[in-house]
């Protein structure tokens, strides 16, 4: 298979007709090889319009979404980025490119120790792979200037949230009530805002199940 043809078709045929115009964020999807990231009985299917298993109940996101997940953050060079639930790497890689320095936080420690692996082989040296429950974040590097959820949630945790820097920017796809909206939440004066950028279906991340309300 030709993974450079694959890529430039990703990013021609599925990411810029999808409003994604920022040209560090399509320079990077065209030149990281999203078939390392995954296992390699899906290599072949690695670039396909749709979230890849990688075992464990975890996914890579499709292409598309978690290029407008990230155009929305609007990501500087200077900022510091927090991945929430990286798996093995992929999105923390994209982001490499566009900012300063990213946390990749993931809760399975076998996935990190890959995330970091590939990252190394890469020679990618601007990401720290760090293993915690994801609903905590990381607060030991916070504040952060962009925090990116890899996965859906149900919602964001004040937690989280709460690790957003004055002006920084959180996105994360949030599932529930039979709709799936792309949020993007901003921190402005110390308040929070939020609003729903665009639509989208994408699969949970394990560890932000919504808890059962109580049953008489």
């Amino acid at each position: 298979m030709d993974y450079t043809a694959a890529r430039h078709n990703m990013v021609t045929g599925q990411v810029r007709p999808n409003q994604v115009t920022d040209i560090r964020l399509l320079d990077a999807m065209r030149g990281l090889p999203r078939e390392a990231f995954v296992p390699t009985e899906f290599h072949g299917v690695a670039y396909v319009d749709d979230a890849v298993p990688l075992g464990e109940g975890r996914y890579l996101m499709a292409p598309m979404v978690m290029a407008r997940l990230m155009q929305e953050a609007a990501p500087a060079p200077s900022d510091l980025a927090l991945v929430v639930g990286c798996a093995t790497g992929y999105s923390a890689a994209v982001l490499s490119n566009m900012v300063g320095a990213v946390v990749a936080l993931e809760s399975d420690s076998a996935m990190a120790a890959e995330a970091a692996h590939t990252l190394t082989e890469l020679g990618i040296d601007t990401v720290a792979v760090v293993v915690g429950p994801l609903a905590g974040g990381h607060p030991a590097q916070a504040p952060y200037d962009v925090i990116y959820f890899d996965g859906a949630v149900p919602e964001v945790p004040e937690s989280i949230s709460s690790q957003l820097a004055e002006g920084g920017r959180l996105v994360a796809v949030v599932s529930g009530h039979g709709t799936n909206s792309a949020i993007l939440m901003s921190r402005h004066h110390g308040g929070l805002s939020s609003r729903a950028v665009f639509e989208s279906s994408t699969k949970l991340l394990p560890g932000f199940e919504r808890k059962k309300a109580f049953a008489f």
